[in-house]
């Protein structure tokens, strides 16, 4: 039986480490702020905002949170934007997707300061990323790799699936994975034969948000096996929370397996507030605490 990845306290872990580095910046009269600009209502991501402002209150940053409605204009949303690069006390800028369809997401965040994209998005830390320079790390691939790193140790060598192959996951995740040297393989929905890809791996992330797509019988014997998923299945009646690996059948074949929920969800949280931690210290000039940046 698979070893279970506990996400939550992993979390946990790393929550407590930006708080005591907050606090040492406070007593130096510096104070993370972190925005978060919701559009709309939908009810996922109204829960996801109230989650990160109170986490981010907890571990001693200001929180500051912009609620507009879903027919907000592109150009009020964009000199939202513009206000907040400009403003001192904000470290970290955060616009919750997905927006509604009359707003260019694309438009909205090249238009955050490259240095306060807690989410990692901008194409400036796209190209960075990609070339391999300091960047903003996106916060579920960054989550996902500090998981594998610590129950691993090197990663150097393995050979790395990433199933799914959007700008939030897939991509930045592969990148991340090549930065630690590990032989990475891209797949997605058209791969041809894509369990025998997948029983190749001894890292598996699976990206693909697809409820359970991926059985045990895709997953190589040991393989250490990282589900990114979050779909919410009607089940016996009840509503409940699945990931994108069958996680009954992989358990039995995997080394070792993230949950759902409990594993990389709160994770993502806790990346980033460790971003916005890494964005204060780079504009304050200051040395960035290890063990929270890829």
């Amino acid at each position: 039986m698979a070893i279970i990845i506990d996400g939550k306290g992993f979390a946990a872990r790393v929550r407590a480490q930006v708080a005591e580095q907050v606090a040492a910046l406070a007593g130096r009269g510096i104070v993370p702020g972190l925005a978060v600009v919701l559009v709309g209502e939908d009810p996922a991501s109204q829960v996801y905002v109230r989650s990160k402002g109170k986490l981010t209150v907890e571990v001693g940053m200001r929180s500051f949170e912009h609620k507009l409605p879903a027919d907000t204009a592109e150009a009020e949303l964009l000199a939202l934007v513009e206000r907040l690069n400009a403003d001192p006390a904000v470290n970290g800028i955060l616009v919750q997707l997905p927006l509604p369809a009359h707003i260019n997401a694309d438009l909205v965040i090249n238009a955050i300061d490259p240095a306060k994209d807690v989410d990692g998005f901008h194409i400036s830390n796209v190209g960075l990323l990609g070339t391999g320079q300091k960047a903003m790390v996106p916060c579920t691939p960054l989550g996902c790799l500090m998981m594998l790193r610590d129950h691993l140790g090197s990663l150097s060598g393995l050979e790395a699936v990433v199933v799914g192959r959007s700008n939030i996951v897939g991509k930045p995740m592969a990148q991340l994975l090549l930065g630690d040297s590990c032989t990475v393989t891209v797949a997605h929905s058209r791969t041809r034969d894509l369990p025998a890809v997948c029983r190749r791996a001894d890292i598996l992330v699976a990206a693909v948000g697809r409820p359970e797509m991926v059985s045990g019988e895709w997953i190589k014997p040991g393989a250490t096996v990282i589900d990114v998923g979050i779909n919410r299945v009607e089940r016996d009646g009840r509503s409940r929370l699945v990931g994108d690996v069958d996680f009954e059948s992989a358990a039995k074949v995997a080394g070792a397996i993230t949950p759902v929920p409990g594993g990389v969800g709160p994770m993502t949280i806790a990346c980033l507030l460790a971003n916005t931690l890494i964005a204060t210290c780079r504009a304050n000039g200051l040395a960035e605490p290890e063990g929270l940046t890829a």
